[in-house]
């Protein structure tokens, strides 16, 4: 699992497939929540696992699934 530390506010977070699927607000416990400001997000935080982090590099956060499986797979309610 990625070290959630390396995970900052204002990232980008983009599929394997380099599709942009949101941006983060920020970590939270083992989630991270995506900005709501999104037009995809709809007006709602959405929240992906850090399961699905597969690296953090050049300021971007890059997923193990494409774009259109992480948007498939996020959560929209806080636990």
């Amino acid at each position: 699992m990625t070290d959630a530390s390396q995970i900052r506010e204002h990232m980008e977070v983009v599929g394997s497939d380099q599709v942009h699927v949101g941006t983060v607000d920020h970590v939270e416990g083992q989630r991270i929540k995506l900005a709501k400001t999104e037009p995809a997000a709809g007006g709602e935080h959405h929240y992906l696992h850090l399961d699905m982090v597969a690296t953090v590099e050049g300021g971007r956060v890059v997923l193990s699934r494409t774009g259109a499986q992480a948007r498939d797979e996020w959560g929209v309610r806080e636990v």
